[in-house]
């Protein structure tokens, strides 16, 4: 069976991870948001390779699949490159900037609630990044957030294309018009948001979250420790995945990515839906286990373990059998 290629296009980062023992409802009071100014001190910090895309391509990577990965890099950062081509990655369509790599810094705190800053560095230079290698094959392209200018544009281009289309908006969706908002979700097959994403993107295309449903094929939401939901226009009754429980739970940075990576091995073999959000549960678990995004690793075999112990049931990421 010839599966689609995976186009992962995101951004490809360097994340400052730091956490702190208290609450941020503990520092801010409510009345002085105002005139926020606001000191924690820091229980621990980590700098580590990380980004949307590259994220998503080395989970995948880990799972067997060789997803092309198409994003901007700072040249003093080749050995990240390097890196990931190693692990299996198809990294030929990485830019190489001479701007530095664009840079994530989160603070976590004791209920992992997140407060985190971007900078785009070599992001700047996504111009670059064309879909149009690809307008003659058989792709499903992930535009997971980066430059909202170039998400707009591949967009326009799956649609001109007929290109399959997972409109990965994430947290760019608080940065991204509303008119091309509206496009991707018109071209959209598969959405993958969580809670409050969701909400911000229904107040900002002025739709209903029912008729969001009702327009996205399959939608996936996702609940954190709570776990997620699967419904859309295609998808007949509701689905709801639990989450797969980690060894043990170090930080949800990254649980995401994650889980889009197990969820699309699943989703590109056309394997039913409980099956491919499950797949999602198991490679979150594996994420969250460390500090950093690209830390975790597992065999097939592991993987395979730990969704039988989660779930019940056997699966081989071989067997083509398990779908609708």
């Amino acid at each position: 069976m010839d599966l689609p290629q995976l186009i992962i296009s995101g951004s490809v980062a360097i994340d400052r991870i730091m956490h702190f023992d208290g609450l941020y409802k503990e520092h801010i009071l409510p009345e002085k948001v105002h005139t926020l100014s606001l000191s924690i001190f820091i229980d621990s910090l980590r700098d580590t390779d990380g980004g949307i895309g590259a994220n998503i391509a080395y989970s995948l990577a880990l799972l067997g699949e060789k997803p092309v990965l198409l994003g901007s890099l700072g040249k003093r950062d080749f050995a990240y490159k390097e890196r990931l081509t190693e692990l299996g990655v198809d990294t030929t369509h990485l830019y190489l900037s001479d701007l530095p790599t664009a840079s994530f810094t989160v603070m976590t705190d004791r209920d992992d609630n997140q407060i985190g800053g971007f900078y785009p560095g070599a992001m700047f230079d996504s111009s670059t990044l064309s879909l149009k290698p690809w307008f003659e094959d058989d792709v499903l392209v992930v535009v997971s957030a980066h430059d909202p200018k170039m998400m707009k544009q591949q967009v326009r281009e799956c649609k001109e294309q007929n290109l399959r289309l997972f409109y990965d908006i994430g947290q760019q969706v608080t940065n991204t018009p509303v008119e091309d908002l509206k496009e991707g979700l018109a071209q959209a097959e598969l959405l993958i948001v969580n809670e409050y994403e969701l909400d911000v993107l229904s107040s900002k295309v002025s739709l209903r979250k029912e008729e969001i449903k009702k327009r996205i094929p399959v939608l996936v939401t996702t609940f954190g420790k709570l776990g997620s939901v699967i419904e859309g226009a295609k998808v007949k009754d509701l689905i709801q995945i639990p989450i797969a429980k980690p060894r043990e739970f170090t930080d949800p940075t990254g649980a995401g990515d994650g889980f889009r990576a197990g969820f699309l091995y699943g989703y590109i073999r056309n394997w039913n839906l409980e099956v491919c959000g499950k797949l999602g549960s198991v490679a979150a678990s594996f994420t969250v286990e460390k500090l950093g995004t690209q830390e975790h690793k597992f065999t097939r075999e592991e993987f395979e373990a730990r969704f039988k112990e989660n779930f019940g049931e056997e699966i081989s990421l071989d067997n083509y059998e398990q779908r609708l």
